[in-house]
């Protein structure tokens, strides 16, 4: 018999993003401090997070296979996280504008009966484009992205803030590297299709 899937995440992003596997899962709500380490680098951060959030739902669904992930936007090497404010996601808009922004997603695929656990690293590259205050107020009272990474949501009005993206999985800048996903619940004898 498989082991039941679980989303360790309270975030409706990720859950829309697994949804499309058409595969029943379950969600927990994983208790992890975010705090980043002295001198921990963007892309370690979140896949230590990713991990960290996959072992703490498994303390919860212990005969489970446990997706975690996490994500940062880091520009210039600060990391610029989720603003919770509409002053803050105004600073990162304006810090982002015209400049190129990468999004680091860390992704943990753990088997909560054996402690295996599958950690990867995707990445996103995002050029905004030369955003002038009256579009950042206007794309901010339209979208409110105050629970997302770097200020945006590029599945929705987020995409008319960009000039390029570059990366190799769309839906890592949404914050479920699903290529990946598939990838390691194959590995992990639970395939997609």
């Amino acid at each position: 018999m498989n082991p039941g899937l679980v989303l360790a995440s309270t975030s409706p992003f990720r859950r829309e993003l697994l949804q499309r596997l058409a595969l029943p899962f379950d969600t927990c709500s994983p208790q992890v401090d975010e705090t980043p380490k002295a001198g921990e680098a963007p892309g370690a951060m979140v896949a230590r997070l990713a991990e960290a959030k996959a072992r703490a739902g498994a303390a919860q669904k212990p005969d489970s296979l446990i997706i975690g992930s996490d994500q940062c936007a880091e520009l210039d090497g600060r990391i610029l996280g989720k603003p919770d404010s509409h002053q803050r996601a105004v600073e990162q808009l304006g810090a982002a504008s015209g400049r190129t922004v990468v999004f680091h997603t860390g992704l943990c695929l753990l088997n909560a009966v054996t402690g295996e656990a599958q950690v990867d690293l995707a990445t996103y590259r995002v050029r905004f484009r030369s955003l002038s205050a009256e579009q950042i107020e206007n794309y901010l009272r339209k979208e409110q992205p105050y629970q997302c990474a770097g200020s945006i949501k590029s599945e929705g009005l987020g995409i008319a803030l960009f000039e390029a993206m570059e990366g190799d999985d769309p839906t890592a800048l949404v914050g479920l590297p699903l290529i990946r996903l598939c990838s390691m619940m194959e590995r992990a004898g639970l395939p997609v299709v």
